[in-house]
């Protein structure tokens, strides 16, 4: 299985708070911050929720 390499690259201030949850399961905290994470069905849902805040990249 590929693995994902997430990074925030746009800020949570004045988002909506379903989205702010979103980036925190996967694992964010803060803008530039990344994390790499197994390409699963969940997680790429996760990721359609919020890629207007997120840049991924397969590892």
């Amino acid at each position: 299985m590929s693995k994902l390499k997430i990074t925030l690259v746009r800020s949570l201030i004045g988002r909506p708070e379903p989205q702010r949850r979103t980036v925190r399961a996967l694992g964010l905290t803060k803008t530039n911050s990344f994390v790499v994470q197994e390409d699963t069905p969940q997680i790429r849902g996760m990721i359609n929720k919020v890629t207007h805040l997120l840049k991924v990249e397969e590892v």
